[in-house]
């Protein structure tokens, strides 16, 4: 299995659509059109912000705990179909769930408890998924890393309203947060390998080039770990060069 990583607007769906059209896989995205919670969630992150200005330091978001079960949720139900095939691809990581609410507990939008009963779910989840697939050794983790202005530039972009800072300030401190919770995230991740892609340097979406070059290195990380053999990786790329 392969998943991606990265921040809001990193490119990891799009990345997601050109790694399965490259080795003909399925891709499995991240519910965010069909999720009710979502715009429930960063409204409440939004109230709770106003609330603890106004001194009400016990203040939380309702829907921090509530989305992230949502998404462990979908994730555990992408995950099993992933894995029944190789070399599907996902355009998140339950990991990076985790981490997500662990920052909003921390920020102080969910409480302990939530916190206490979600973890605990995570390890009941992740105990499942192991039953199924034993062995990390084959699965890749490939980390975009971008940086601020970068992220909000493709976040304003692609126009939700509910992730735009002008619409709601305090995702200015959100945001911020998030970029520091990502670079922990990548010294701590030991569950598979792991390929870091600079999202600012390459524009995998628009330059062909770059585009090749990032398809290149995510090839020859999966030659490497036996997912595709050398003749495999000649003919995508050949196919790939015309």
């Amino acid at each position: 299995m392969i998943t991606l990583a990265g921040i809001i607007g990193s490119g990891k769906s799009s990345l997601t659509e050109i790694l399965s059209r490259e080795l003909g896989s399925i891709p499995f995205y991240e519910p965010v059109e069909d999720n009710p919670v979502l715009p429930l969630f960063y409204k409440g992150n939004e109230l709770a912000a106003k609330k603890r200005q106004a001194g009400e330091k016990d203040a939380t978001n309702p829907y921090a705990y509530l989305l992230q079960t949502f998404f462990l949720n979908r994730r555990f139900m992408m995950m099993k179909k992933a894995l029944q095939s190789r070399n599907n691809i996902l355009d998140r990581s339950i990991y990076e769930d985790a981490m997500f609410m662990r920052m909003n507990t921390e920020m102080g939008n969910a409480t302990q408890v939530e916190y206490s009963i979600y973890q605990e779910l995570l390890t009941n989840v992740l105990e499942e998924l192991n039953h199924v697939v034993p062995s990390n050794d084959y699965n890749l983790m490939i980390l975009i890393k971008v940086s601020y202005d970068t992220m909000v530039s493709r976040i304003k972009k692609r126009g939700r309203e509910y992730e735009q800072i002008e619409n709601d300030p305090s995702l200015i401190d959100y945001y911020g947060r998030l970029l520091k919770y990502y670079e922990e995230f990548e010294k701590n991740y030991n569950q598979s390998d792991m390929l870091v892609i600079d999202g600012d340097k390459f524009d995998f979406v628009e330059n062909i080039d770059d585009r090749n070059h990032i398809l290149d290195m995510i090839e020859m990380k999966l030659v490497d770990l036996g997912n595709i053999d050398c003749n495999e990786y000649e003919t995508l790329r050949q196919k790939r060069l015309g």
